[in-house]
């Protein structure tokens, strides 16, 4: 199961977790937060909880680390590159159980600090010119007519990639398939996405589409495109797989009502060696200041501290010093 990842995801999470070494070496009371590329929903998150949190714990006791992704960053926090990181519930989860996703990989000493951050859904977009010669725009029809599909994406490292995977079998097919089929799976840099579909080298892009997503808007603004649901006999397979099926938007030019993608949620997560007192004061920041965070970036409007600590919006056990504070402050 998911052979197009498999090869590459162990590189993309050690990878992420080498350029972390970038760093300078924690001290005691420094908090490395792993993120995303600068400019990204992400790392807009991080630079605000530094602000908040080091008059807190001291100054100069934060770095938010640039790189990772939702794949990646557990690892990375495992690895004891990053005291904590953002990362998906669904990543969260496969990374802890040692899900196929990691190779034979495993993160035990992940804790959550903060859950229900945001949505984060997985959905496909398709260039309408495509869908009109297509005439469909169901993607089990699209991929089992065995004609060339193109289908775009990030590195692997994106939470998308094994997404995608997960939804390719779920409807028969397979990267391989595809490629033999005559057409291709594109895996480019965000700053290469738009141009790709403007050019017309894509048919189908998945990523995650986020409320307020750069690369989204600029591909909707640009490109004549039609955002498609997931269809039904991909929600069981996604659902086994820790993925929640649910509506998006409508948020970008070209979806003109809500559309069905794949949730992988957002947490915020520690190391388990991480100090009490540290996670208690990150997550009564979080919850304290949410109101800030939310205004930081539209990703994060919907965030509602009252839900952080729920299971369903950590998807692994939480740190013991943010489960004092979720105590303490009669949330739990």
């Amino acid at each position: 199961m998911l052979n197009f990842i498999r090869t590459q995801v162990r590189a993309a999470a050690f990878g992420a977790s080498l350029l972390a070494l970038g760093a300078n070496a924690a001290t005691a009371q420094e908090v490395r937060i792993g993120a995303m590329r600068e400019g990204s929903s992400w790392y807009v998150f991080a630079a605000t909880l530094e602000q908040i949190v080091e008059p807190i714990i001291g100054a100069n006791s934060m770095e938010v680390i640039a790189r990772g992704g939702g794949v990646a960053n557990p690892m990375v926090v495992q690895g004891g590159k990053a005291e904590i990181a953002l990362s998906n519930v669904a990543s969260a989860v496969w990374a802890q159980s040692g899900s196929d996703v990691y190779q034979g990989m495993s993160a035990p000493d992940i804790r959550a600090l903060v859950g229900g951050l945001n949505d984060v859904f997985v959905g496909v977009i398709a260039r309408e010119e495509f869908i009109e010669k297509r005439g469909t725009s169901d993607l089990a029809e699209l991929f089992a007519s065995g004609e060339p599909v193109r289908v775009l994406m990030k590195p692997v490292g994106s939470s998308a990639v094994p997404v995608a995977e997960m939804l390719f079998e779920s409807l028969g097919t397979s990267a391989e398939e595809i490629k033999k089929n005559g057409g291709d799976v594109i895996q480019v840099d965000t700053g290469q996405i738009t141009d790709q579909m403007r050019n017309g080298n894509a048919d189908l892009y998945i990523d995650t589409m986020i409320k307020g997503h750069p690369t989204i808007t600029e591909v909707a603004l640009t490109v004549d495109v039609d955002f498609l649901d997931i269809p039904e006999e991909a929600v069981a397979p996604l659902e086994e797989n820790g993925l929640e099926l649910g509506e998006y938007g409508p948020w970008f030019d070209g979806q003109e009502a809500a559309t069905t993608g794949a949730n992988l949620g957002t947490v915020l997560i520690a190391n388990a060696s991480l100090d009490d007192e540290t996670a208690y004061q990150i997550t009564k920041a979080i919850v304290e200041n949410a109101e800030e965070l939310k205004s930081s970036h539209g990703a994060w409007s919907q965030f509602d501290p009252a839900t952080a600590m729920l299971p369903e919006n950590t998807g692994i056990a939480l740190h013991p010093g943010a489960q004092r504070y979720y105590e303490e402050a009669g949330l739990m």
